[in-house]
């Protein structure tokens, strides 16, 4: 029986979604991927083919993913938006608890989410997308999720850099990486390497790995007191301009605006500095189901703020 238009928007959109899982082979072991391609992800991929295009259905979608929008007043692409906007990636363990799956798989479909916004921003005019994807307190995870995250930088980081740089997207990786594990920083120059390729005004997607706003401080005092040390630099000289010159994000604004799904309230040592006069928005949402309509109302809400940054 001729299948309708329905099931194959159904088939087409699970299909794709079960091809990016069956490509993670070094992300979940073998006991892990027959486990959960036996029943319940499989299952929740074809559960999510259905109710995506049910959603292209109402909102004027097709088969592609891509959703038509009414020109008003008020739609994304007519209205003001923030230039830097940074996000608190949180959720992805309890978005795989909640569907009997290991914590990696939440990471693994938060990865991807990364993408979808990263790429959204870059579409709506936002210059500047930052994301705390792994913190320098994140080493004390039990020892499998760690190497299940690293696993997953492996095989995300270049991958993502060059899907994106065809959209005009340039990936950036900051944080100490000093202590990362030899192949992936190598791998991190050659996300630079391609990044470079678009140019100094690109729009940016920056990936915070080993990232501490306390540690980031701390090593820009270092550095600045060493230039002290060495004569290169008077302490009277020393400037709020000189402090944002030594942290890792010197090349782009400070947050307008930080974003941090999941429920949690607190801003987890991410941007301490950067985040004086940042605006911050929480959602319940939890990131790996984080949609560019979530992050349409956060900028909604931003644009219904008066920044008086310290004044009247």
């Amino acid at each position: 029986m001729p299948q309708s238009s329905a099931q194959m928007c159904s088939q087409d959109v699970s299909e794709r979604m079960l091809g990016t899982f069956r490509s993670t082979e070094n992300v979940f072991s073998v006991e892990e991927r027959s486990d959960i391609g036996g029943g319940g992800f499989v299952a929740l991929l074809h559960e999510i083919g259905r109710k995506t295009c049910r959603k292209r259905d109402k909102q004027g979608g097709n088969r592609l993913g891509l959703f038509t929008r009414k020109k008003k007043d008020n739609a994304p692409e007519n209205r003001p938006v923030p230039r830097h906007i940074a996000v608190i990636m949180d959720g992805n363990g309890r978005w795989a608890k909640k569907r009997g799956l290991p914590r990696k798989a939440g990471h693994k479909v938060g990865a991807e989410t990364f993408r979808t916004i990263a790429t959204y921003c870059k579409d709506i005019g936002v210059q500047y997308f930052t994301v705390y994807a792994f913190s320098t307190e994140n080493w004390k995870r039990p020892q499998d999720e760690v190497d299940a995250l690293m696993n997953l930088f492996r095989s995300y980081l270049k991958e993502a850099a060059e899907t994106m740089f065809e959209r005009g997207v340039a990936v950036r990786v900051l944080g100490d990486l000093t202590v990362l594990p030899e192949d992936i920083r190598a791998q991190i120059a050659e996300v630079d390497e391609i990044a470079d390729r678009l140019g100094p005004d690109a729009a940016t997607a920056s990936l915070c790995i080993n990232y501490g706003g306390r540690d980031e401080i701390k090593n820009a005092v270092r550095a600045i007191a060493e230039q002290v040390k060495n004569g290169e630099l008077a302490p009277e000289d020393i400037t709020e301009d000189t402090i944002s010159a030594h942290l890792y994000t010197a090349h782009m604004p400070d947050p307008d605006l930080i974003i941090r799904p999941s429920g949690e309230i607190r801003t987890s040592n991410f941007l301490l500095w950067q985040s004086a006069y940042s605006e911050y928005y929480f959602t319940d949402v939890l990131w790996p189901d984080f949609k560019t309509t979530d992050l349409d109302a956060a900028i909604d809400n931003f644009n219904n703020r008066n920044r008086r940054f310290g004044g009247v």
